[in-house]
């Protein structure tokens, strides 16, 4: 039987390893460290939104869902922009 988690890359360690962190509901629950040559190239990078399909414990599918990650972008902008609008309104 095989499982599908949607993951947001954190971090490349030395080159080598991608962290991926784990999320149901919008938290965090768990992480996973792979070798980033299974990453796809375009997924390479910080907030990389990707889609694993995990069948045995053993990792077999690794989708990268661009119009996921660009979302997540806009939306962190649109609450930096908003708190930095408030606190301008502050000084």
């Amino acid at each position: 039987m095989s499982e599908t988690y949607t993951v947001t890359l954190d971090r490349i360690v030395d080159g080598r390893t991608a962290v991926l962190l784990l999320e149901e509901d919008g938290e965090t629950v768990d992480q996973l460290d792979i070798d980033v040559t299974m990453l796809p190239s375009e997924a390479q990078h910080e907030g990389a939104v990707l889609e694993i399909t995990v069948e045995a414990r053993e990792l077999c599918e690794v989708e990268y869902l661009p119009e996921v990650t660009q979302s997540r972008k806009e939306s962190a902008q649109e609450r930096l922009d908003r708190l930095s609008t408030r606190l301008s309104d502050r000084e």
